[in-house]
C-alpha cells in the first residue's frame, strides 16, 4: 500500500506544515546567539536568559493550549494561530536594535510553538486509525527533521552570498513560515462540531490511569538526563572537532533522524510501540556512555549518527504510544501535558549537566544521562506493562 493511501490528508499536510516551519525556524535559531553577540554586543548570560525564558514560556503553554483545544474543539484554529504567531515573530528579529526586541521576538516565537504543538498532535491522532499511529507520527517527524536539515543549509548559503547579513536571513525565513500557514488554512480539514462546553477546564485527562501516570513519570525522569544538545557539541569540540566539522556532523545527525523516523513508526505499529521505546532508551544509554568515553574524532562522528538513530526510533513513537493511553476528546490535553513535562525538564537537565561538567569533568554529564535512561527503561517496564 502506498504512503498516500496509508496516511490521511491531515497527516500529510501536518507533515509538510512542520517541514516548512522547521525550515523557517532552523534558518533563524542557530544565528540568534551569533546575532546577539556579534551584531548587538550582548553578553553570554543575557543570551542564556533570552533562550531560557522563551523555552519556559513554550513549555507552560503546551498544556493550556491542549486543554482549550479539547474544551472548544478548535484544533485547526489553534494550530493555525500558533504557526502564524511564530511566522510573524521573524520580522521582530529582522528589525531588532537591542536585546529586548530579540527577547520579545523569541518569546513570541515560542508562544506560537506552545499554542500549536498539542492541537497539531491531536489532529494527527484523530485523523489516523490507532493501528497506524506509529506510522503517522513517524512520518511527521521525518518531514519535521527534513526541514531542520534544509533550514541551516539555506541560511549557510545565504550567508555565503551575503556575508554576515543576519537580518536578510531573518526576513527570508518568513517565506517558508507563510507557506506553512497557507497549507493549514487551505488543506487541513476543518474540526467537527464543538463538544459540549464543560463547566470547568480539565487540566488532567479523564481516566488518568496508572499507565499514563507511569509513562509521564518515566518521560520526566528520562528528560532530566537528556540535557541540551549543546553539551554534545561541547564534547565534540573538546575532542578536537572544528566548527566546520561540527556543523557537518550536526547536519548528518538531523539527516539520520529524518531517515529513521518513518520506518521506525511502521516498525512500532508492527512489533509494539513500547518495545521500540525501551530499545530507544537502551540505545540512548549506550550512546551517552560512548560520549563519556570518547577520545577520538571518529568516535564522536559515529556517536552523533547513533544519536540520530535514537531520535528517529523514539520521538514519533513516544507520541504514538501516548495516544493509546489517552481517552477520546482529551488527546490535545494529554499531548500538552506530555510536551510540558518534557519542556520543563530541559532547564534542570541542562543545569545538572553544566554543574557535573564543571565539578567532575566532561564525562560526568554523559554518565548521568546514561544512568537516567537505564533507570527510565526499567521504570517503563514496571509502571507501563504491556
Amino acid at each position: 500500500m502506498g504512503m498516500s493511501r496509508y496516511l490521511s490528508r491531515n497527516v500529510w499536510v501536518a507533515g509538510w506544515v512542520s517541514f516548512f516551519m522547521d525550515i523557517s525556524s532552523e534558518m533563524v535559531y542557530p544565528l540568534v546567539p551569533l546575532f546577539l553577540s556579534s551584531s548587538l554586543g550582548v553578553s553570554k548570560s543575557v543570551i542564556g536568559l533570552i533562550e531560557g525564558v522563551a523555552e519556559a514560556a513554550a513549555s507552560l503553554l503546551q498544556l493550556f493550549s491542549g486543554v482549550v483545544a479539547d474544551r472548544f474543539g478548535k484544533n485547526k484554529l489553534l494550530m493555525g494561530l500558533g504557526y502564524g504567531i511564530s511566522t510573524a515573530s521573524r520580522s521582530g528579529l529582522a528589525v531588532a536594535s537591542g536585546w529586548g526586541m530579540v527577547l520579545a521576538s523569541r518569546l513570541t516565537d515560542r508562544v506560537g510553538k506552545g499554542i500549536r504543538t498539542a492541537p497539531r498532535d491531536a489532529i494527527i491522532a484523530a485523523s489516523t486509525p490507532p493501528e497506524r499511529w506509529g506510522a503517522a507520527f513517524g512520518f511527521h517527524r521525518t518531514l519535521d527533521q527534513a526541514g531542520a536539515f534544509v533550514g541551516p543549509a539555506l541560511a549557510l548559503l545565504i550567508l555565503t552570498l551575503w556575508a554576515a547579513d543576519y537580518r536578510l536571513v531573518f526576513w527570508l525565513s518568513i517565506i517558508p513560515g507563510l507557506l506553512a500557514v497557507t497549507l493549514i488554512v487551505w488543506f487541513i480539514e476543518a474540526d467537527g462540531a464543538a463538544p459540549a462546553v464543560r463547566a470547568t477546564l480539565s487540566w488532567l485527562p479523564r481516566q488518568c490511569d496508572r499507565r499514563l501516570r507511569g509513562f509521564l513519570l518515566v518521560v520526566g525522569l528520562f528528560s532530566l538526563g537528556n540535557s541540551s544538545n549543546v553539551f554534545l557539541i561541547l564534547k565534540a569540540e573538546q575532542v578536537g572537532l572544528g566548527p566546520a566539522w561540527i556543523s557537518g556532523v550536526y547536519l548528518a545527525f538531523n539527516g539520520i533522524y529524518a531517515l529513521v523516523s518513518t520506518p521506525a513508526g511502521f516498525l512500532a505499529d508492527r512489533i509494539g510501540k513500547r518495545k521500540l521505546i525501551l530499545g530507544g532508551f537502551g540505545l540512548f544509554a549506550g550512546v551517552y556512555a560512548g560520549f563519556a568515553l570518547a577520545t577520538e574524532v571518529w568516535q564522536i562522528v559515529g556517536l552523533f549518527l547513533g544519536y540520530g538513530v535514537y531520535m528517529g526510533l523514539t520521538e514519533g513513537v513516544q507520541r504514538a504510544y501516548l495516544a493509546t493511553l489517552l481517552p477520546e476528546g482529551q488527546k490535545a490535553t494529554g499531548f500538552g501535558l506530555y510536551h510540558m513535562v518534557v519542556g520543563l525538564a530541559i532547564l534542570p537537565a541542562s543545569l545538572i549537566a553544566g554543574f557535573l561538567w564543571d565539578a567532575l569533568g566532561p564525562a560526568a554529564p554523559f554518565w548521568f544521562g546514561a544512568g537516567a535512561a537505564a533507570l527510565a527503561a526499567v521504570l517503563l517496564a514496571v509502571l507501563a506493562p504491556r
